[in-house]
């Protein structure tokens, strides 16, 4: 399952030389994981409610080309990993025809300690699994 978000790039996103600042591609990153567990019906904040957490433990980025303000960004977020306790998303953006940049997050599962544990079944979404 490939999920697609999408938004536009604010003004006040861009560095001096107009482009993105590439520390908010993982602003862009995180808002299209979380479309990503609304589609596959992970409850996120029941699941923070009740202790638990899914913790970023990796990000690796790959800028291609920059983003401008005001341009259209596809988001796209598919599984490519999946343990017991822990993923990895593959994650692509986009505007029209041009890929800008490639990530690759490692997640993990948390208890309310913040240690790695077992997805419980009610979180342990089909989705999550690599097609």
């Amino acid at each position: 399952m490939i999920c697609k978000c999408s938004l536009k790039v604010r003004t006040y996103e861009c560095d001096s030389y107009g482009h993105v600042n590439n520390a908010n591609y993982l602003n862009y990153l995180e808002f299209a994981r979380c479309e990503f567990l609304r589609d596959v019906g992970f409850d996120y904040p029941t699941m923070v409610r009740l202790g638990y957490g899914v913790y970023v433990a990796r990000v690796e980025i790959d800028y291609k080309i920059p983003a401008v303000a005001d341009d259209e960004l596809l988001i796209k977020s598919w599984p490519v990993k999946k343990g017991a306790a822990s993923g990895v998303l593959a994650q692509q953006i986009w505007r029209g025809s041009d890929l800008l940049a490639e990530a690759k997050v490692t997640w993990a599962f948390v208890d309310s300690k913040g240690v790695p544990t077992r997805i419980p079944p009610e979180w342990n979404m089909p989705g999550l699994k690599p097609s």
